[in-house]
């Protein structure tokens, strides 16, 4: 099972899953985060927070532990 946290800067993935439940879950998806999302990875931290990406034509940071909540194709 691959996580956002894990993938390469430069790559797009698919979302798979959100793992998590409650705040952490419904924060993700305020970010338009939702099974079936393209993600473009644009850039990741020197110590792996936050990470940088593009959803739907916007440009968000996300906490590593919120990455680490989203599962990719």
């Amino acid at each position: 099972m691959k996580r956002l946290e894990n993938i390469e800067p430069g790559s797009t993935v698919k979302v798979k899953k959100l793992d998590g439940k409650g705040a952490v879950r419904r924060r993700i998806m305020d970010m338009g985060i939702t099974k079936g999302t393209k993600i473009f990875i644009r850039k990741i931290a020197p110590l792996g927070d936050p990470i940088e990406v593009t959803v739907r034509g916007y440009e968000l940071s996300l906490r590593k532990e919120d990455a680490n909540k989203i599962v990719v194709e």
